[in-house]
């Protein structure tokens, strides 16, 4: 069976409070609905200070998620790392750890929106140093024992659930991010298929006589949605996949890498480019992929719609995947 999993982030452009609680409430009975029915991994992610209300808190939606499921994961790629103080991160992770038996993900990367740092007043170009005083603190913090930090001896409790530690993988598309992971014995996650970048890394952790592996996506990693007549589709939401994509595209600079970047400026290229794809499902069964990613509530998806594309994932496209 593929990997499935169901990605929300929240979008909703031009949206007023009550609009944005019932996204919000969908998006939870989203996720129990695919922890019920199978679906692997809720995926959820941080971005801040965002006109289309783009989702600024993972962790706090992924303790919703685990109060309403009971064995979905909880991916959160990415947390960037240096807009959050160490030790409140160790302490959340961990409690979240244990709420959850251990559903918890995280990719921590360090972003690539120098106004994201701005607003929380930290330097943009101490991004590298912060990430690895992060990384290396809630490493010991999740010990238990305490530690030096920052010139005083603190000590974090409670321990998480997992052992050694929660699962904590270093995103990035640099060699940087991958020497990061492979000093600290961390998994590496690019954020693009990058064979090159993987290989580096592999030779990074033979130089620091350390261990770890890869996630990486795949060369296609498309965006699902599932729907009976894709061209009705595509000329009623069109315009949502289109405004995700024009979002995300603009905060990517040349050297960024991203599984999921798009060059399209109308929502027929962005059709034909096959970053987001809407598919019968049986065409979806037929795309053979190993990881089927559902963007249910993309761009601010009408929820009715969204729930359309889920119902259609799990009772129609997910029976013939195990078949």
């Amino acid at each position: 069976m593929p990997v499935t999993v169901v990605r929300f982030n929240l979008v909703e452009p031009g949206a007023t409070p009550a609009s944005l609680r019932a996204r919000y409430k969908a998006a939870l009975e989203m996720a129990a609905y695919a922890d019920e029915h199978g679906i692997t991994t809720v995926q959820t992610e941080e971005h801040h200070g965002v006109a289309n209300n783009w989702l600024p808190s993972p962790f706090a939606f992924a303790g919703a998620v685990f109060g309403a499921t009971r064995r979905i994961a909880v991916t959160v790629s990415a947390v960037i790392g240096p807009l959050h103080d160490p030790l409140r991160l160790a302490e959340d992770i961990a409690v979240l750890d244990l709420l959850s038996g251990g559903r918890l993900v995280t990719v921590a990367g360090i972003g690539y929106r120098p106004e994201e740092y701005a607003q929380f007043d930290v330097d943009w170009k101490r991004r590298g140093k912060l990430q690895d005083e992060l990384l290396e603190t809630v490493l010991k913090a999740w010990t238990g024992e305490e530690f030096d930090y920052r010139g005083r001896t603190v000590r974090v409790t409670p321990r998480p659930f997992t052992d050694p530690h929660p699962l904590l993988l270093v995103g990035g598309s640099s060699k940087a991010a991958a020497r990061r992971a492979a000093r600290l014995g961390l998994p590496f996650f690019p954020s693009a298929h990058l064979p090159e970048l993987e290989a580096y890394y592999k030779e990074r952790l033979v130089e620091y006589g350390t261990e770890g592996w890869t996630m990486m996506p795949a060369a296609e990693t498309p965006l699902l949605h599932i729907a009976e007549n894709p061209d009705e589709a595509w000329a009623s939401y069109g315009s949502c996949f289109l405004h995700e994509a024009r979002t995300y595209a603009s905060w990517q600079s040349g050297d960024i890498h991203s599984a999921v970047r798009s060059a399209a400026t109308s929502v027929d290229e962005l059709r034909a480019e096959g970053v987001y794809r809407i598919l019968t499902p049986d065409a979806c069964v037929a795309q053979g992929l190993d990881n089927l990613v559902l963007h249910p509530l993309a761009g601010g998806m009408p929820v009715e719609e969204g729930w359309r594309s889920l119902r259609l994932f799990a009772e129609e496209v997910l029976p013939a995947l195990e078949n």
